[in-house]
């Protein structure tokens, strides 16, 4: 249900209800932006306690999954730390009581250096072409240990696409050794 252009509030309990209604029989639920579904200080950590546990509640009454997508903060998206737990703009308890904690960051300039989509030549994938690729991992976990970082490249329309990135050829030299080539890294 796209709520642009609405108001939704779901610290009411007459939206609440709304929502718990609408939800019934759904697996997942994806709430975008946090920042559109209440009136709340997102800086208060009582207030963001309390949004957390009302959207836990959504989770029991509908048994579906509640996933929101909330914003880092400009410090964090300006330092590159996009990826950290803590780069959540506003209150900690909206991570602090979230069991899972996902990201999805820019590439860096560092990482267009060191990294290539062209498996045979490993040229680096450069300034120019870096604002195509994003990289989703996971920052929080309270369930399972697994680690992973996965890239994904941006096609026509937005769409993106996983994609297998390589560390960038070194540079070699050749060296004449006992009158044959020696190629050394």
């Amino acid at each position: 249900m796209p709520i642009m252009g609405q108001r939704m509030d779901v610290m009411k309990e007459s939206e609440l209800s709304r929502l718990i209604e609408t939800s019934a029989g759904a697996r997942l639920i994806v709430l975008d932006t946090l920042s559109r579904i209440h009136g709340l200080d997102e800086n208060s950590n009582g207030d963001m306690a309390r949004l957390v546990a009302t959207l836990e509640y959504v989770a029991a009454s509908t048994g579906a999954s509640v996933l929101y997508l909330h914003h880092v903060s400009k410090g964090s998206a300006r330092e590159g730390l996009a990826d950290q737990q803590q780069a959540a703009r506003g209150a900690s308890a909206l991570i602090d009581n979230a069991r899972w904690c996902g990201f999805v960051a820019k590439m860096s300039a560092d990482e267009a250096k060191r990294l290539s989509d062209r498996v045979y030549e490993r040229q680096p994938i450069g300034n120019e072409r870096r604002g195509y690729f994003v990289r989703f991992g996971v920052s929080k976990q309270n369930y399972d240990a697994t680690d992973f970082d996965r890239w994904y490249l941006r096609h026509a329309g937005g769409v993106l696409r996983p994609v297998e990135l390589v560390e960038v050829k070194k540079e070699s030299s050749l060296h004449v050794v006992n009158g044959r080539d020696d190629e050394r890294w």
